[in-house]
């Protein structure tokens, strides 16, 4: 597919007076779901809320529609949420009453702090024993450590596809094979995959998948969703309910939904859904497959300008690493870069050793700067990020 570059550059205002590398972080709307959402809570501020709910209710129900038509599921096996981190412990803490003593969780080195921590509380509550799944020779998980440690304590396989720190793109497919074969429940945090590269959860063989709308998908901050496939769902009950959740239908007795929104809860920001509605069916329109080949060509061009300076360290791992560059500077600090950068309007994000503990531990990491390319970013400005850096040194 053939990417339209000047219309997602006028479709994206603030490229006109910034450089902006940290999609990784929240990525810049584009007009079409800014329009979207100014225009619904304009329609609130005129008729009310409720009322402009309901006469929206078909686009916003279509937003499941947009939302499995992206990862390749079906409308009622999509839920709507707050943000990435909500999807994720609701399939997550939905799964925890079925831990016991000595049940094994197994994850990835560079799994997220959010996730892991969660996984202490319920290894703490439950006697269940979290194992990190050794890595191959490049960095990524290894499938073959992973299928020597499967046994009948596993309970739950739940990594993270695209970790926050770097570009590694640890193998889900491969990870999904596995859990499948030996029926394991697979969860995975695809937060920083959604918008960047091709989903496709047949593929990818998961149970359950979450992901936000705020980084390379452009939609707004305060979204995100849950996958559920469906014979799993339906065995899950959340950890919390409400009567959307679970309708009230006798004095002693309420009945969870049969779809995924079992996941959500009734109040809900109607614009913010709406926007990702929009800002999914925008990816779409452009097409997933020309973002990603895009986002990985500039990133390629970046660590190759950044690789030719001396005193800079690339830290990302993988042998095909994705659009997120971690790098390191001598001499200089990751919040000082980072803040120098702006200064000249040039976007970038961190990441803190706290954010993946294990993996920074075990390679010593310091905070590192955080540079993610977008397919509206050009060729030009990733020279402009490297000359800065260039001059830095």
């Amino acid at each position: 597919m053939t990417l339209d570059l000047a219309r997602m550059r006028a479709e994206t205002p603030g490229v006109a007076h910034r450089v902006h590398l940290d999609n990784a972080g929240a990525s810049p709307m584009p007009l079409p779901v800014l329009d979207a959402m100014t225009a619904y809570l304009r329609r609130e501020s005129e008729i009310g809320g409720y009322e402009a709910a309901a006469e929206s209710a078909a686009r916003l129900d279509g937003v499941y529609d947009s939302v499995a038509r992206l990862v390749g599921a079906a409308h009622d096996e999509i839920a709507l949420t707050e943000n990435a981190t909500v999807a994720w412990q609701m399939a997550f803490y939905a799964l925890a009453p079925t831990f016991k003593p000595g049940d094994r969780i197994l994850t990835a080195r560079a799994e997220y702090a959010a996730n892991y921590v969660a996984f202490l509380q319920v290894a703490r509550r439950t006697g269940a024993v979290i194992e990190v799944v050794p890595d191959d020779g490049d960095g990524a998980l290894d499938p073959q450590a992973l299928e020597r440690m499967i046994d009948g304590r596993v309970r739950l396989i739940a990594i993270t596809w695209v970790p926050t720190n770097g570009g590694l793109v640890n193998p889900a497919a491969a990870v999904g094979r596995i859990a499948r074969a030996h029926g394991i429940p697979y969860l995975l945090d695809a937060c920083q995959a959604v918008g960047q590269m091709p989903v496709d959860v047949e593929a990818l063989g998961c149970d359950l998948l979450s992901a936000t709308g705020r980084k390379f998908l452009r939609g707004p901050r305060g979204s995100g969703f849950l996958y559920a496939r469906r014979d799993l769902m339906r065995r899950l009950e959340p950890s919390m309910i409400d009567h959307f959740a679970a309708p009230w239908v006798a004095p002693d007795r309420y009945e969870l939904r049969p779809d995924a929104r079992r996941f959500e809860s009734w109040e809900n920001n109607y614009a913010a859904r709406l926007g990702l509605g929009v800002a999914v069916d925008y990816a779409l329109d452009v097409g997933v497959e020309a973002i990603a080949a895009r986002c990985q060509a500039l990133a390629d061009q970046l660590r190759q300008s950044l690789g030719g300076i001396a005193g800079v360290t690339l830290r990302d791992l993988g042998r095909h690493p994705a659009a997120i560059v971690g790098f390191s500077l001598d001499g200089r600090e990751a919040g000082a870069v980072k803040a120098h950068l702006a200064g000249l309007r040039i976007s970038v994000g961190s990441s803190q050793p706290s954010s993946t503990l294990l993996d920074a531990t075990a390679r010593r990491l310091p905070v590192l700067v955080r540079a993610s390319p977008h397919a509206f970013n050009t060729e030009e400005e990733i020279e402009t990020l490297a000359a800065a850096i260039r001059a830095l040194r």
